[in-house]
């Protein structure tokens, strides 16, 4: 009997620390995402929020390095569109990602400010990169 992937969405900063360091938690995710071993759920709007952060100046990431970066996460990603709008991070902008979640049922939503958000929402668990990769790793192992 094979299990279902785990449903995970990633906050930016997650997306941006793993193109800014390669050994990092944060890359192991995206790997693994980008690996089909994990299946990530976006939105129109978190998309365009990863692709506004990973263009800014001040991280030098090269402009084809990002749009190639972009090509994988869209192939490897489900579209979801959020069936309602929440209010319930601390920052405003941060909700697109629970409202994501909640669409895409997602089992974790991983972010490097766990604080900005409920320990929980709906049925998705709110951890960081390095509690996946502790918790998830096992798993996949089965």
């Amino acid at each position: 009997m094979r299990m279902r992937k785990l449903r995970v969405v990633l906050d930016t900063n997650v997306v941006v620390s793993a193109h800014l360091n390669a050994e990092g938690y944060e890359r192991h995710v995206l790997d693994l995402v980008l690996a089909g071993k994990l299946q990530i759920a976006v939105s129109a709007a978190i998309l365009e929020e990863y692709e506004g952060v990973l263009r800014r100046p001040k991280f030098g990431i090269a402009p084809r390095q990002v749009g190639r970066a972009l090509h994988l996460l869209r192939t490897a990603a489900r579209m979801v569109r959020p069936h309602r709008r929440l209010e319930v991070a601390r920052d405003p902008a941060d909700n697109r990602f629970l409202e994501c979640a909640e669409a895409s049922k997602a089992d974790y939503l991983v972010t490097g400010n766990k604080r900005h958000f409920p320990k929980q929402w709906r049925q998705t668990q709110v951890v960081n990169a390095r509690e996946l990769i502790e918790w998830v790793i096992p798993e996949l192992r089965r």
